[in-house]
Protein backbone atom coordinates (compact mmCIF):
# COMPACT_ATOMS: atom_id res chain seq x y z
CA UNK A 1 0.00 0.00 0.00
CA UNK A 2 1.70 3.54 -0.85
CA UNK A 3 2.42 5.58 2.70
CA UNK A 4 -0.33 8.85 2.49
CA UNK A 5 2.76 11.25 2.76
CA UNK A 6 3.16 9.73 -1.46
CA UNK A 7 0.28 10.59 -2.66
CA UNK A 8 -0.86 13.99 -4.05
CA UNK A 9 -3.98 15.54 -5.33
CA UNK A 10 -3.72 17.61 -8.26
CA UNK A 11 -5.86 20.06 -9.67
CA UNK A 12 -5.84 18.95 -13.31
CA UNK A 13 -7.78 21.38 -15.56
CA UNK A 14 -6.21 20.59 -19.25
CA UNK A 15 -4.25 23.64 -19.34
CA UNK A 16 -0.27 24.17 -19.52
CA UNK A 17 0.05 25.03 -15.92
CA UNK A 18 -1.47 22.35 -14.63
CA UNK A 19 -0.60 19.28 -16.62
CA UNK A 20 3.34 20.80 -15.42
CA UNK A 21 2.26 20.68 -11.77
CA UNK A 22 0.85 17.06 -12.68
CA UNK A 23 4.57 16.12 -14.83
CA UNK A 24 6.40 18.03 -11.68
CA UNK A 25 4.71 15.49 -8.92
CA UNK A 26 4.92 12.54 -10.67
CA UNK A 27 8.73 12.95 -11.73
CA UNK A 28 9.00 13.40 -7.73
CA UNK A 29 7.65 9.86 -7.12
CA UNK A 30 4.36 10.94 -5.70
CA UNK A 31 1.12 8.70 -6.70
CA UNK A 32 -0.88 11.02 -8.66
CA UNK A 33 -4.76 11.28 -8.16
CA UNK A 34 -5.71 13.65 -10.59
CA UNK A 35 -9.05 15.69 -10.39
CA UNK A 36 -10.49 17.90 -13.16
CA UNK A 37 -14.04 19.91 -13.22
CA UNK A 38 -16.83 20.39 -15.45
CA UNK A 39 -18.50 23.24 -14.38
CA UNK A 40 -20.12 23.64 -17.37
CA UNK A 41 -18.05 26.41 -18.63
CA UNK A 42 -18.16 27.21 -22.67
CA UNK A 43 -15.20 24.82 -23.86
CA UNK A 44 -15.35 20.85 -23.05
CA UNK A 45 -11.84 20.51 -24.82
CA UNK A 46 -10.21 21.11 -21.63
CA UNK A 47 -11.97 18.07 -19.68
CA UNK A 48 -10.91 16.62 -22.90
CA UNK A 49 -6.91 17.76 -22.45
CA UNK A 50 -7.40 17.00 -19.37
CA UNK A 51 -8.40 13.28 -19.72
CA UNK A 52 -5.67 12.84 -22.31
CA UNK A 53 -2.73 13.96 -19.93
CA UNK A 54 -3.96 12.09 -16.90
CA UNK A 55 -3.48 8.91 -19.09
CA UNK A 56 -0.31 9.95 -20.36
CA UNK A 57 1.09 10.49 -17.39
CA UNK A 58 0.25 7.92 -15.45
CA UNK A 59 -2.26 8.73 -12.89
CA UNK A 60 -3.53 6.19 -10.45
CA UNK A 61 -7.07 7.70 -10.62
CA UNK A 62 -8.76 10.60 -12.25
CA UNK A 63 -11.99 12.19 -11.54
CA UNK A 64 -14.05 14.49 -13.46
CA UNK A 65 -16.62 15.62 -10.89
CA UNK A 66 -19.50 17.95 -12.50
CA UNK A 67 -20.50 20.61 -10.72
CA UNK A 68 -22.44 23.93 -12.07
CA UNK A 69 -21.09 27.46 -11.59
CA UNK A 70 -23.86 28.65 -14.29
CA UNK A 71 -26.24 28.95 -10.85
CA UNK A 72 -24.26 32.53 -10.64
CA UNK A 73 -23.01 33.55 -13.63
CA UNK A 74 -20.98 36.45 -13.43
CA UNK A 75 -18.16 35.52 -16.08
CA UNK A 76 -18.57 34.96 -19.60
CA UNK A 77 -17.26 31.15 -19.18
CA UNK A 78 -20.36 30.47 -17.20
CA UNK A 79 -22.98 32.69 -18.26
CA UNK A 80 -24.44 34.19 -21.73
CA UNK A 81 -21.59 36.87 -22.05
CA UNK A 82 -19.63 37.72 -24.72
CA UNK A 83 -15.72 36.58 -25.13
CA UNK A 84 -13.93 40.17 -25.67
CA UNK A 85 -11.42 39.24 -28.62
CA UNK A 86 -8.38 41.64 -29.50
CA UNK A 87 -8.19 43.84 -27.03
CA UNK A 88 -5.31 45.75 -26.50
CA UNK A 89 -3.27 45.30 -22.62
CA UNK A 90 -4.24 48.70 -21.33
CA UNK A 91 -7.96 47.24 -21.78
CA UNK A 92 -7.15 43.81 -20.31
CA UNK A 93 -5.75 46.10 -17.36
CA UNK A 94 -8.29 48.34 -16.48
CA UNK A 95 -10.51 45.60 -14.56
CA UNK A 96 -11.03 41.98 -13.56
CA UNK A 97 -11.85 39.82 -16.75
CA UNK A 98 -15.00 38.87 -17.94
CA UNK A 99 -13.70 35.55 -18.00
CA UNK A 100 -12.99 34.94 -14.53
CA UNK A 101 -15.01 32.69 -12.76
CA UNK A 102 -16.28 33.95 -9.25
CA UNK A 103 -14.60 31.78 -6.48
CA UNK A 104 -13.49 29.07 -9.28
CA UNK A 105 -10.11 28.24 -7.47
CA UNK A 106 -11.54 28.43 -4.14
CA UNK A 107 -14.10 25.72 -4.83
CA UNK A 108 -11.78 23.81 -6.58
CA UNK A 109 -8.87 23.57 -3.77
CA UNK A 110 -12.34 22.66 -1.25
CA UNK A 111 -12.79 20.00 -3.07
CA UNK A 112 -9.09 18.79 -3.75
CA UNK A 113 -8.87 18.87 0.25
CA UNK A 114 -12.11 17.04 0.73
CA UNK A 115 -10.44 13.91 -1.67
CA UNK A 116 -6.61 14.90 0.26
CA UNK A 117 -8.73 13.41 3.57
CA UNK A 118 -10.26 10.57 1.71
CA UNK A 119 -7.21 9.55 0.84
CA UNK A 120 -5.85 9.95 4.72
CA UNK A 121 -3.30 12.69 3.79
CA UNK A 122 -2.95 15.13 7.07
CA UNK A 123 -1.76 18.41 5.46
CA UNK A 124 0.19 20.73 8.24
CA UNK A 125 -0.58 24.13 8.42
CA UNK A 126 2.59 25.23 6.22
CA UNK A 127 1.35 22.74 3.06
CA UNK A 128 -2.31 22.95 3.22
CA UNK A 129 -3.92 24.67 0.18
CA UNK A 130 -4.98 27.83 1.85
CA UNK A 131 -1.36 29.13 2.66
CA UNK A 132 0.47 29.60 0.13
CA UNK A 133 0.19 30.85 -3.21
CA UNK A 134 -1.12 28.58 -6.20
CA UNK A 135 -1.02 29.75 -9.99
CA UNK A 136 -4.30 29.68 -12.23
CA UNK A 137 -4.85 26.41 -12.47
CA UNK A 138 -4.85 26.27 -8.65
CA UNK A 139 -2.11 23.82 -8.54
CA UNK A 140 1.85 24.42 -8.18
CA UNK A 141 4.44 22.59 -6.62
CA UNK A 142 4.90 23.36 -2.87
CA UNK A 143 8.50 23.95 -0.90
CA UNK A 144 10.49 21.15 0.49
CA UNK A 145 8.75 20.01 3.57
CA UNK A 146 11.63 18.92 6.79
CA UNK A 147 11.54 15.63 5.04
CA UNK A 148 13.40 16.64 1.55
CA UNK A 149 10.08 15.44 -0.44
CA UNK A 150 7.97 18.46 -2.28
CA UNK A 151 4.69 17.69 -3.42
CA UNK A 152 1.51 19.62 -5.22
CA UNK A 153 -1.50 21.78 -3.72
CA UNK A 154 -2.94 20.00 -0.86
CA UNK A 155 -0.18 17.10 -0.91
CA UNK A 156 0.79 15.61 2.92
CA UNK A 157 3.88 16.20 3.82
Amino acid sequence: MIEPATRSVVLLSGGIDSATALAISKAQGFEIYALTFDYKQRHAREIDAARRIAAHIGVKEHVVTKIDLRVFGGSALTDEIAVPKGRTIEQMARAIPVTYVPARNTIFLSFALAWAEVLHHRPTPSRSCGTRSTNRAGSSPSPRSSSGRSGSACSAS
